[in-house]
């Protein structure tokens, strides 16, 4: 059945932005939607595939790693920025030598960050650092290497990844992301058919895969439509470093407070409570983490959008698009609250009774999810304007807080008390940034509030 007059005028009509914006929304929810499935397929799935202690060892270690996304030093969301702004210029040129520049920059420092990595790893004792058996040692090692290689080369082909969102297209990187996903269940399946549990055939199945999805789609992208900028040694000018790492350098410093933040949560539970406690949080967060994943869905295309509107100064069609999205937010804050009502017969439906999930740490969960979608919200349109300094400094008052915060918490109170630290954290930004926001769109920001 076609779409009637009214649903084809919903992506037709209005300002290119939004018309983009909608479009770009619609196919992210059809594709995030087949994303959520399956990353909820997947948990079981590895769970019966190596157990749930394992399966918490993994996640940690996953978490440890992440961490090292902080040595790109901003250069991903100073791209973005930078190169929404060439193309709104019109000055293709620069679009060009930004993302040849970007390629360049990153592939030198993840080089250099991998060898270091190679021979540290030699030393170190993972079995401790995870809370783990000692016979487990020589076989985390080797997955630690096999993980943290996969990841930097993940981080310099997820190049393509900000070209599209930058170019208002998060919906095709939202696909190939999704393909990721869809392909690593098909092999974890095999898996679990072939072999007995293993750390290191999980580690290969779910490093490998993006990768190959990766390098397939850059190569496909930059051989057709983004020919005209594709990445080029003629075009690597490390002068436009400077320009990306202005901003990029601000959005570094704000990512390593998310990493400190967030990521620590896995190994403050792991280390203050016991691995499986690390599988508990983490399946209430994929539970919970549906609401705050619907609402980035929305929220993706205008941090590009917001950067594009804020450069030619329409504070119109910013203040129209902010008071939607506000209305948004309050909609699916409420499902959230749905979602807790019914979320132990949606834990019993999803992974049966391989662990159990007490009804407090959903409650923290929720309520932690609450206010990262309300921060989502207005940080993302902070970032597109590119007045983040006030953002900044909240977060490295975060980062110094929330470890010895988390662990007196965690001590005290277990996941909850590690959950309510950074949900505390979360508040601060909830009352700041909207006050932000509202200036900017008001032109009446001066000082901190306008850098």
């Amino acid at each position: 059945m076609l779409p009637g007059p009214g649903k084809m005028r919903f992506f037709t009509s209005g300002h290119k932005r939004s018309i983009e914006a909608r479009k770009n929304i619609a196919a992210s929810f059809v594709i995030k939607g087949l994303s959520i499935i399956i990353s909820l397929a997947i948990v079981p799935l590895t769970m019966n595939y190596v157990n749930p202690t394992q399966y918490g060892i993994w996640l940690t270690l996953s978490s440890i790693v992440a961490w090292f996304s902080f040595f790109d030093i901003g250069f991903g969301n100073g791209l973005r920025n930078r190169f929404t702004e060439a193309k709104a210029s019109g000055n293709l040129v620069n679009a060009r030598i930004y993302v040849s520049t970007t390629y360049a920059v990153l592939t030198i420092i993840f080089s250099v960050v991998w060898l270091v990595f190679l021979i540290v790893n030699i030393f170190v004792d993972w079995s401790k650092i995870l809370n783990a058996p000692s016979e487990m040692v020589g076989e985390l090692t080797k997955l630690a290497l096999i993980v943290f290689s996969f990841f930097c080369l993940q981080i310099v082909l997820k190049t393509i990844n900000t070209i599209l969102i930058a170019d208002q297209k998060p919906a095709k990187a939202a696909f190939f992301d999704t393909l990721s996903q869809l392909l690593a269940l098909i092999i974890i399946y095999i898996l679990t058919k072939t072999t007995q549990g293993s750390l290191l055939y999980l580690g290969l199945a779910l490093g490998f895969i993006p990768v190959l999805v990766l390098l397939i789609t850059s190569v496909w992208f930059y051989s057709r439509s983004y020919n005209y900028i594709a990445p080029s040694l003629k075009y690597v000018n490390f002068s436009f470093a400077k320009g990306i790492m202005k901003l990029g350098l601000k959005f570094f410093i704000i990512q390593i407070a998310v990493i400190v933040i967030y990521q620590t949560s896995n190994i403050i539970i792991a280390q203050v409570c016991q691995p499986n406690d690390v599988t508990i949080y983490n399946i209430a967060m994929k539970y919970f983490g549906i609401a705050t994943m619907v609402f980035t869905i929305i929220m993706t295309p205008f941090w590009s959008a917001f950067t594009d509107a804020f450069f030619s100064k329409d504070y119109s069609w910013m203040k129209k698009s902010v008071s939607l999205l506000q209305k948004l937010a309050i909609t699916i804050i409420f499902i959230v609250f749905l979602m807790l009502l019914v979320s132990p017969a949606a834990y019993k439906l999803w992974i049966g009774n391989v662990v159990t999930i007490r009804i407090t740490v959903s409650i923290m969960v929720a309520l932690y999810a609450i206010t990262n979608i309300w921060n989502t919200l207005n940080s993302l349109l902070l970032n597109g304007m590119g007045k983040i300094k006030l953002q900044l400094y909240f977060s490295v008052v975060g980062t110094v807080i929330n470890i010895p915060l988390a662990i007196f918490l965690g001590r005290k109170y277990g996941i909850e008390g590690v959950v309510l630290s950074a949900f505390l954290l979360n508040l601060i930004s909830a009352i700041y940034a909207p006050v932000q926001v509202a200036r900017l769109l008001n032109q009446k920001a001066s000082g901190i509030w306008n850098e």
